[in-house]
């Protein structure tokens, strides 16, 4: 059984950052990937944990010495997953990259083992809803989330599995199916 990079995707305020935190706890042998950005860090956040904060030089300088498995500009930040940090850790175990959807088929294109599966909410309502309640967004770039709902729905049909975050522990059960199912997928291959 090889391990294999998994990929959780879907809109702003779908609840991915949940689910991966539950996923972590319930199969310890998981581990997550860190991204770099340029945004400022918002209240609780952990250079390091949630993310690794750069200046827009250092994170381009990166880029040019191919040092991202992907990386994309939006909301007004540069996004990026370090490749070295995935491919050591596959080296031991299978990886969870909470990345969008441009970084996920990005992912894939690399590393060809990559799973991708998107995040729907339950409705696009309880989305802004989601997003409100969070109070980090300005109503512009709010405006400018939901803009994007649009295109990651429609890019979610490239994805290998589609998970409805209608109830949390649903929904990570289910992904926790799909895991086992993938693994196993990928021993029976090794044997």
């Amino acid at each position: 059984m090889r391990n294999i990079p998994i990929v959780i995707s879907g809109p702003s305020g779908v609840g991915k950052g949940t689910i991966v935190k539950e996923l972590l706890k319930k199969d310890p042998t998981l581990v997550e990937s860190v991204s770099m950005t340029t945004r400022a860090p918002r209240p609780g956040e952990v250079s390091g944990k949630t993310y690794i904060y750069v200046t827009k030089e250092e994170f381009e300088r990166r880029i040019a010495e191919g040092d991202f498995l992907e990386y994309d500009e939006h909301f007004s930040g540069l996004y990026g997953t370090p490749r070295s940090f995935v491919e050591e850790q596959l080296q031991k175990t299978s990886v969870i990259l909470e990345i969008d959807v441009v970084g996920g088929l990005n992912a894939r294109k690399l590393l060809k083992d990559t799973l991708l599966i998107f995040i729907d909410p339950p409705s696009i309502e309880e989305l802004v809803e989601r997003l409100k309640k969070r109070g980090t967004e300005s109503e512009q770039a709010l405006r400018e989330r939901l803009q994007r709902v649009k295109y990651e729905v429609h890019m979610r049909e490239q994805y290998d599995y589609k998970v409805l975050n209608d109830d949390l522990n649903r929904a990570v059960d289910e992904i926790l199916a799909i895991l086992e199912k993938e693994r196993k997928k990928e021993g029976d291959q090794d044997d």
